[in-house]
Formats: C-alpha cells, sequence, structure tokens
C-alpha cells in the first residue's frame, strides 16, 4: 500500500496513527513481499501476523497458507480487516492485545509461523509472549527497531550483548537479514528499523539446561555489568575457583565475556535439580517383569524389558491447578520412547520391589520438584484408575493419579524439554484433533480419567 493510499484508508475509517500503541505503517510494497518471502510460506502452513495494521504484509499473505491468523490491538483496524479479508476464508482476524494473547490454543493448529511488525514499545513482552518456551512457532520474522535486533544477534565483549540476546539465541538461532530507513514508514519514526529471523534450535544443539536457572542467572549476572561476574553472583573464593576451571574463563571475567555455551555450563554447575544425579544411560535400571495380574515374575533390566514387550508398572501423575488446569510436560529429546511428544505432568516407571505411591512421589520430585500436597485434609495423592497392561501404555500396568503440588514447578531439559498449564477442554480438543503431538500412554490416560469424571 503506497504513503498516499494509506494516508487515505486511515482517514476513511477515522485513524490517527497512535504513538502510544507504536503505530508506523509500512508503505514500501516491494519491501513488504520480500519481508513476507524471509517467513518462506507454503501451503500447509499456519502463520500468526501481529500488528497486521492495514494489511501491509498480510495481502502477500493470503493464498499462500492453509490459514492466517492477524492479531490486532487496534478495534478500528481490525474491524477494517474483516472488510478486506472478508471472501479469504483461510483468514481469521481476533482484536486482542498480543501481549497478554493467550498462545496455547495455537498449540491445536501444529507448528506455527509467525511474522510482525512489532511496535517498539511493545517489541519485548511480545516475543517473550510469542517465542519463550512452551510455544508452538517454529519460525519468526519480525521487524524491529534496530537496536533491539542488534541485541538479539551480539556477540560476546560487544555493548549489545545482554541478557535479551542470550535468553532468545539459547531457544533461536537469530539472524539480522536487513535493515530499513524511516522513509519505508509513515507515519516516519526516528529510528531506523531492521528484519530479524528466528528458526528454532533443534534439541541437542546445546547441552541440556534449566531455562529457570538461567534466567536468574543471567538476571544476576548482567545487573552490573562493569562488576566482575563472581561478584554479581555472590560467589565464594573456592566456588568461583571451581567454575574458573570448569568454564574455562579468566578469573576476572565479567558477564558480558561468557559465550552461550559457557552460561549454560555455568547453569548446570549450579543447579541442584535432582535429575542430574540421574545415570545418562538407564537402560540398566532394573524393573519387576509382571504376569497378566501384575504379580512380580522376576526383574530385569529396563532395556531388556522394553526389547521384549515384558510386562512392567509404571505411574502417571495429572498435576492440576487451582483452576483445574493440567500441567503438560514435554518430553526430551533423550527419552529413549515418545521423545518430544506431550505427556502427563509427571510420569515413569517403578523401580523392582518399589510400590506404586513411593513411585509417584518419587517421580513427581525428580521430574518437576515438587511434592503433593494435601487439599481440605484428604490424601495428597488421590489415585484416579488402574490401567491393564496393554499396547497403548507399551504393556505397563499404569495407576494414574491426581494431585496439586507445593512450590513451583521446576524442570530441566535431560528430562523435560518445556512444559506449561492448560485448560482441560484444550487438551481434549487438542488430542482429539493432533494425537500424534502424544505419548500414546498419555491419551489413554485422559481417557481413564473423564470416564471417572463421568
Amino acid at each position: 500500500m503506497s504513503d498516499q493510499l494509506l494516508r487515505k484508508t486511515l482517514r476513511a475509517i477515522d485513524v490517527v496513527p497512535s504513538r502510544e500503541l507504536g503505530q508506523n505503517f509500512l508503505v514500501d510494497e516491494e519491501f513488504s513481499k520480500w519481508i513476507v518471502d524471509q517467513l518462506d510460506p507454503q501451503p500447509e502452513d499456519v502463520i500468526v501476523e501481529i500488528g497486521p495494521g492495514t494489511g501491509a504484509l498480510s495481502r502477500h499473505l493470503v493464498g499462500r497458507c492453509r490459514k492466517l491468523i492477524l492479531i490486532e490491538k487496534d478495534r478500528r483496524l481490525a474491524e477494517f480487516l474483516r472488510g478486506e479479508f472478508v471472501d479469504s476464508s483461510e483468514v481469521e482476524v481476533i482484536h486482542a492485545d498480543a501481549i497478554t494473547y493467550d498462545k496455547r490454543p495455537l498449540f491445536l493448529e501444529g507448528p506455527i509461523k509467525l511474522i510482525g511488525n512489532l511496535p517498539y514499545s511493545a517489541a519485548t513482552p511480545i516475543m517473550r509472549n510469542f517465542l519463550e518456551q512452551p510455544t508452538p512457532v517454529v519460525r519468526a520474522v519480525l521487524m524491529l527497531q534496530k537496536e533491539v535486533a542488534e541485541r538479539l544477534v551480539a556477540v560476546p565483549s560487544t555493548k549489545a550483548y545482554g541478557k535479551l540476546g542470550l535468553r532468545v539465541q539459547a531457544e533461536w538461532h537469530v539472524d539480522l537479514v536487513r535493515t530499513a530507513g524511516p522513509e519505508c514508514f509513515h507515519p516516519r519514526p526516528k529510528v531506523d528499523s531492521s528484519i530479524v529471523v528466528l528458526q528454532a534450535r533443534q534439541a541437542g544443539e546445546l547441552s541440556y539446561f534449566s531455562k529457570r536457572l538461567f534466567d536468574d542467572l543471567t538476571n544476576r549476572g548482567f545487573a552490573q555489568r562493569r562488576k566482575l561476574l563472581k561478584k554479581n553472583l555472590s560467589l565464594k573464593a573456592e566456588e568461583w575457583s571451581g567454575l574458573v576451571s570448569r568454564l574455562q574463563c579468566s578469573d576476572s571475567a565479567r558477564a558480558e565475556e561468557l559465550s552461550l555455551p559457557q552460561w549454560v555450563e555455568l547453569c548446570n554447575a549450579r543447579d541442584d535439580h535432582p535429575v542430574l544425579d540421574l545415570p545418562e544411560d538407564s537402560s540398566a535400571e532394573i524393573f519387576d517383569v509382571v504376569d497378566e495380574q501384575d504379580q512380580v515374575l522376576r526383574q530385569a533390566t529396563r532395556a531388556e524389558v522394553h526389547s521384549e514387550g515384558w510386562r512392567h508398572r509404571a505411574v502417571h501423575i495429572f498435576v492440576l491447578d487451582k483452576k483445574g488446569n493440567l500441567y503438560l510436560q514435554k518430553r526430551s529429546a533423550l527419552k529413549d520412547r515418545h521423545a518430544g511428544q506431550w505427556d502427563s505432568s509427571a510420569a515413569g516407571h517403578l523401580d523392582a520391589g518399589e510400590t506404586y505411591e513411593a513411585a509417584a512421589q518419587r517421580e513427581l520430585y525428580e521430574e518437576l520438584m515438587v511434592k503433593a500436597r494435601s487439599v481440605d485434609g484428604g490424601e495428597a495423592l488421590q489415585e484416579i484408575a488402574r490401567i491393564e497392561a496393554c499396547e497403548q501404555t507399551g504393556w505397563e500396568f499404569v495407576r494414574l493419579y491426581s494431585c496439586e503440588v507445593s512450590g513451583k514447578i521446576r524442570t530441566h531439559g535431560r528430562e523435560i524439554e518445556c512444559g506449561a498449564y492448560f485448560p482441560m477442554e484444550l487438551v481434549r480438543q487438542w488430542v482429539d484433533k493432533r494425537p500424534q503431538d502424544f505419548a500414546p500412554g498419555f491419551i489413554e490416560c485422559l481417557r481413564r480419567f473423564d470416564s471417572n469424571d463421568d
């Protein structure tokens, strides 16, 4: 849309560009098309555009994807877009603030591509909402203030390098591909803008780590940039000495001198998550092999049990919050079964001689670092169902429990890629629409949970 046509359109719908909303509309048609091409839209893609305005980017996406979701904060512009694309059945216009928009329903659509000309003042919280795990977004093309874009791609020992870039780079490959001057927009901003392309990292590219602890350490490490890192982290001399050797950094290192892999290593060195004490190779774990009545026959290694398809025992725990939302975990890529699929809040095998309830308590702590808590004086763990060993459960006899928990859930990437609470009805819809996203055992547990509710 040309500058002249844009001005005419804005007058017609009574919109004066708002500085508060960060409304700087693209007026360079060729540039708009080039931006869209960086997203590499495909016929089966579902694409979300943030802040479409009058549709400068949207018009180049219509007809090139399976579904296009436009999220516009300005009510007048949302109504205008509904009229513009009334004949395009693949376009859905949502009047919402991208900072607070609930992205969880997007998981029903499968992998998502994201595009947007983000308001300068709101870019960071919008990125936090859409790009932080768990997210269905796998690729993004974003227009940002040049200074922010430079922070996202910054390397160690540079002024722009800091916690924002580290946190984004820990999850995404980021490339700054082009810079645009004020002349590309109406009204003209006072600074340049840049286009960044973000592609989700593949599992295993970095060592596995706790994202919550990573955020905490980078917060503290960059709190005062000129102070030594050991001072910002309040480390004792002997603690820092051991870290210097492990990180292969200088004794006088500052936060900005550590690379992303070094920050990950620092994170694991300071982590007390119980999963770090578990052996990386779990194939030698000893399980009870049981018969059709769940009676113990003998013991065998995990590897033997799984390879031979012998019946054994497991627990699944549904952690619910006070609103009845269910915590789902996405299984680590290191898992020998159903890697990368969504699963119960916590789950695992019984060790030889272990009881079901003891295993449930252990798995809650090992995976989530929490304990079940009693509600209104009842049992902390509520047994929901006993599921017979079958193909859906991987020949496991399963006891399904539900509970609320005390304390904040803490996970580690070695065990759980990410996790979040989801409304139960959304989980049911997701399972119905995309069962391939879930471990089969969870689907069976959900079915039994629902039948117990009836």
